[in-house]
């Protein structure tokens, strides 16, 4: 008797806990956090036109990885299913670690971690990456 008490009480506890913290998710928050100095690449491709680029310049990388820092985002619907994008982007570490893999969808919209994300606080910016993978 006492163990089924126990069960049920940790069951509750287990679907509470995972309740609370999938709800505390969808309060906005900042997505990426990367020291910009810790990024050896940054490879972004343009889903509008197939074509890849590689960024290893450092005074081309800081800007982005500075944007994205800044930005405070609310987490929005699943993004499974969907189809189509303008920038993948995959950062890099100084050891070729994947830090942070994300789909730029506009000036204020990324997919990540399967989700869309809407910025509440500043904008991605948009034309920066836009020019450089031209």
């Amino acid at each position: 008797m006492k163990f089924r008490k126990w069960i049920k009480g940790t069951v509750l506890a287990i679907a509470v806990i995972t309740s609370l913290t999938f709800s505390l998710s969808f309060f906005p928050h900042k997505v990426i956090s990367i020291e910009s100095e810790n990024v050896s690449k940054i490879t972004i491709f343009d889903g509008n036109t197939g074509e890849e680029m590689e960024i290893t310049d450092k005074k081309a990388m800081n800007p982005i990885i500075h944007n994205l820092n800044s930005i405070t985002f609310q987490k929005g619907k699943p993004s499974f299913g969907y189809m189509g994008y303008s920038f993948r982007t995959t950062i890099y570490s100084e050891s070729g670690k994947v830090l942070e893999s994300l789909i730029i969808n506009s000036s204020d919209t990324i997919r990540f971690n399967g989700f869309f994300y809407r910025a509440v606080e500043g904008v991605i910016d948009y034309e920066y990456i836009e020019e450089i993978v031209k």
